[in-house]
């Protein structure tokens, strides 16, 4: 990263509890395209010009810069797809473009995703001189049976082998695991869980696997062939799943994702606070404000047809419409009640133009589905995030 600001071994700024200014960098290409994903990742059986698809990522920066006005960064965030499939090179130079652009401090979080059977060290050492300093490892399981089942490239010996990379050259590392998977007990998800706490540096996501129209599984789940647990046993291995990362030191800050006290995803707490992100990439969303109003922006999916879009026209959207403040306080409103800190009330009645409705807020603390943080927030009991959907619903009326 070439800003003169922006020092790739500086400490990580504090967080402030402010909602931020975040980057997201879709790359949307993957070595194979799992069973369960439907998330906009496409293969290729011919190598990704990355030098075309960098500069064109970097054109729509430029643009996005345009919409947003000059802005402080206070997170960046390379997702996909697998970014670990590009070349360090093209990472420096998004990064690069990024800094050129907006104002990129010292010790922001710069996040990568990363697939362990596309890790190499040399590689993880060319992303961290890049600027990365926090990597998220698709782990998603730790025994081989059940990564094979879910498409995954590696096995458990690459795993942890990716684990134990990421821990030596990053200061910070996340890694995900899906659970709620066909037979599983919550005995042996207990077991696997204190196994992935005991290879965890701060931070886990951890996700119930749901079955997504258009993927594989859902076809297979359609016609019988693939069962998933039911609602009450979904339910037995989420509690679970609270109960030993809270015993463990790394609590839910999130619906999905625990961390110590000071390592929540700075990037991921922008979304889940309402604050504003630019999406830059073939199908990235992004929130950019402008005074009062919120521009909602999505791109063109396809990544040649965005790469043709860009090159053509300097961006890839094919959306770009003005939230009115209902839709803008609704949104608040769905995002921050998965918090454990819940939403900031002045915030949600400062768009909405109300509050809570009494009696719809009365039903849901003596049902001890909700509760209030004083008088500045509002926020879900453990049993209201089992019906999280619900509350959300009966709130945003």
């Amino acid at each position: 990263m070439d800003n003169k600001d922006a020092k790739p071994d500086a400490d990580l700024l504090p967080d402030t509890g402010e909602p931020g200014f975040g980057v997201y960098v879709h790359w949307p290409f993957c070595a194979a395209k799992c069973p369960y994903c439907d998330f906009n990742s496409h293969v290729r059986h011919q190598p990704v010009d990355q030098a075309r698809f960098a500069a064109a990522l970097l054109r729509e920066v430029e643009t996005m810069r345009q919409i947003s006005g000059p802005k402080t960064v206070t997170s960046i965030f390379l997702g996909g797809g697998t970014p670990s499939l590009m070349d360090p090179r093209t990472v420096d130079a998004i990064l690069s473009g990024i800094a050129r652009s907006w104002h990129v401090p010292n010790g922001i979080e710069i996040t990568m995703e990363a697939n362990p059977s596309s890790v190499e060290a040399e590689r993880f050492r060319g992303y961290r001189a890049a600027g990365v300093n926090r990597v998220s490892l698709g782990v998603q399981a730790l025994n081989d049976r059940d990564l094979k089942f879910l498409g995954r490239l590696h096995n458990v010996e690459d795993a942890l082998k990716a684990i134990r990379l990421a821990r030596e050259i990053f200061p910070r590392m996340s890694f995900d695991l899906i659970y709620a998977r066909p037979n599983q007990t919550v005995e042996e998800w207990e077991a696997e869980l204190k196994a992935a706490i005991s290879h965890a540096v701060d931070h886990l996501s951890l996700y119930q696997l749901t079955i997504e129209e258009g993927t594989p599984f859902f076809g297979l789940h359609k016609a019988g062939k693939l069962v998933v647990p039911d609602g009450d046993q979904s339910a037995l291995l989420y509690e679970a799943t609270q109960e030993i990362t809270a015993r463990e030191g790394l609590p839910a800050y999130e619906v999905s994702n625990h961390a110590r006290p000071g390592a929540e995803s700075r990037h991921n707490l922008t979304y889940w606070r309402y604050g504003d992100y630019a999406g830059i990439g073939p199908g990235a969303h992004g929130r950019l404000s402008r005074g009062r109003e919120k521009l909602a922006t999505s791109t063109e999916r396809r990544p040649e047809s965005w790469l043709e879009m860009v090159e053509r026209g300097g961006n890839g959207m094919v959306e770009q419409e003005a939230l009115g403040y209902e839709e803008q306080a609704d949104e608040l409103l769905l995002m921050g009640l998965r918090l454990k800190e819940g939403v900031d009330l002045a915030r949600w009645q400062e768009l909405s133009g109300r509050g809570p409705d009494p009696k719809r807020e009365a039903f849901l603390l003596d049902h001890g589905f909700i509760e209030r943080l004083g008088n500045s927030r509002l926020r879900c009991t453990p049993e209201g995030m089992l019906i999280l959907d619900s509350v959300v619903a009966d709130l945003a009326c």
